[in-house]
Protein backbone atom coordinates (compact mmCIF):
# COMPACT_ATOMS: atom_id res chain seq x y z
CA UNK A 1 0.00 0.00 0.00
CA UNK A 2 1.48 3.36 -0.80
CA UNK A 3 1.98 5.97 1.93
CA UNK A 4 -0.99 8.03 2.76
CA UNK A 5 -0.96 11.37 2.12
CA UNK A 6 0.61 14.20 4.38
CA UNK A 7 -2.25 16.78 6.13
CA UNK A 8 -0.99 20.08 6.77
CA UNK A 9 -2.38 20.89 10.25
CA UNK A 10 -5.61 22.43 9.59
CA UNK A 11 -6.52 19.29 7.34
CA UNK A 12 -5.58 17.25 10.10
CA UNK A 13 -7.99 19.09 12.34
CA UNK A 14 -10.93 19.32 9.60
CA UNK A 15 -10.52 15.49 9.37
CA UNK A 16 -10.55 14.93 12.71
CA UNK A 17 -13.71 16.81 12.79
CA UNK A 18 -14.91 15.06 10.20
CA UNK A 19 -14.43 11.95 11.99
CA UNK A 20 -15.83 12.75 14.84
CA UNK A 21 -19.09 14.24 14.10
CA UNK A 22 -19.78 11.13 11.80
CA UNK A 23 -23.31 12.09 9.77
CA UNK A 24 -23.53 15.28 11.35
CA UNK A 25 -20.36 16.54 9.52
CA UNK A 26 -21.64 19.21 7.45
CA UNK A 27 -19.41 22.45 6.57
CA UNK A 28 -21.04 24.91 9.57
CA UNK A 29 -21.08 22.29 12.07
CA UNK A 30 -17.97 21.54 11.08
CA UNK A 31 -16.82 25.20 11.83
CA UNK A 32 -18.56 25.15 14.79
CA UNK A 33 -16.30 21.62 16.00
CA UNK A 34 -13.22 23.64 15.15
CA UNK A 35 -13.66 26.88 16.92
CA UNK A 36 -15.14 25.45 20.10
CA UNK A 37 -12.60 22.45 20.29
CA UNK A 38 -9.36 25.06 18.94
CA UNK A 39 -10.91 27.96 20.67
CA UNK A 40 -10.08 29.99 17.62
CA UNK A 41 -12.31 31.63 14.87
CA UNK A 42 -12.77 29.71 11.83
CA UNK A 43 -13.59 31.12 9.09
CA UNK A 44 -15.95 29.08 6.87
CA UNK A 45 -14.04 29.45 3.50
CA UNK A 46 -11.44 27.94 4.82
CA UNK A 47 -13.18 25.00 5.86
CA UNK A 48 -14.99 23.98 2.59
CA UNK A 49 -11.62 24.92 0.52
CA UNK A 50 -10.31 22.26 2.66
CA UNK A 51 -12.98 19.80 2.79
CA UNK A 52 -13.09 20.45 -1.26
CA UNK A 53 -9.06 19.64 -1.90
CA UNK A 54 -9.36 16.66 0.24
CA UNK A 55 -12.15 15.30 -1.75
CA UNK A 56 -10.37 15.58 -4.78
CA UNK A 57 -7.26 14.17 -2.83
CA UNK A 58 -9.94 11.28 -2.18
CA UNK A 59 -9.88 11.42 1.83
CA UNK A 60 -13.55 12.16 2.38
CA UNK A 61 -16.88 11.71 0.71
CA UNK A 62 -19.59 13.44 0.34
CA UNK A 63 -23.66 12.73 0.18
CA UNK A 64 -25.64 15.24 -0.36
CA UNK A 65 -29.27 15.17 1.19
CA UNK A 66 -32.43 17.79 0.30
CA UNK A 67 -32.82 20.77 2.20
CA UNK A 68 -35.59 21.23 4.62
CA UNK A 69 -37.48 24.23 5.58
CA UNK A 70 -34.98 25.72 7.59
CA UNK A 71 -32.56 26.18 4.77
CA UNK A 72 -35.16 26.94 2.07
CA UNK A 73 -34.78 23.96 0.43
CA UNK A 74 -31.32 24.18 -0.58
CA UNK A 75 -29.58 20.72 -0.66
CA UNK A 76 -27.18 19.61 2.33
CA UNK A 77 -23.31 18.35 1.21
CA UNK A 78 -22.30 16.21 4.85
CA UNK A 79 -19.03 14.41 4.78
CA UNK A 80 -17.43 11.13 5.82
CA UNK A 81 -14.07 9.54 5.71
CA UNK A 82 -12.73 7.54 3.07
CA UNK A 83 -10.00 4.71 3.82
CA UNK A 84 -7.38 6.92 2.52
CA UNK A 85 -8.64 9.76 4.96
CA UNK A 86 -8.76 7.30 7.78
CA UNK A 87 -4.78 5.89 6.74
CA UNK A 88 -3.73 9.68 6.57
CA UNK A 89 -4.84 10.17 9.99
CA UNK A 90 -3.23 6.82 11.71
CA UNK A 91 0.16 7.82 9.13
CA UNK A 92 -0.75 11.67 11.24
CA UNK A 93 -0.73 10.35 14.78
CA UNK A 94 2.03 7.90 14.34
CA UNK A 95 4.23 10.49 13.03
CA UNK A 96 3.31 13.08 15.80
CA UNK A 97 3.74 9.99 18.44
CA UNK A 98 7.24 9.17 17.11
CA UNK A 99 8.25 12.96 17.45
CA UNK A 100 6.97 13.82 20.77
CA UNK A 101 8.51 10.66 22.34
CA UNK A 102 11.27 11.95 24.85
CA UNK A 103 9.77 15.24 24.86
CA UNK A 104 7.81 16.85 28.06
CA UNK A 105 5.62 19.18 26.90
CA UNK A 106 5.42 20.36 30.38
CA UNK A 107 9.26 21.30 30.34
CA UNK A 108 9.51 22.90 26.61
CA UNK A 109 11.39 25.19 28.30
CA UNK A 110 14.33 23.54 28.59
CA UNK A 111 14.85 23.37 24.70
CA UNK A 112 15.35 26.84 24.44
CA UNK A 113 18.54 27.82 23.36
CA UNK A 114 19.84 31.20 22.95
Amino acid sequence: MPDAPLLGSFEQIVLLAVARLGADAYGMRVRRDLSERTGRDVNIGAVYATLSRMEAKGLVGVAESAGGSDRGGRMRKTYHLLPAGVAALRSAHRTAAAMWDGIDPDRLEEYVGG
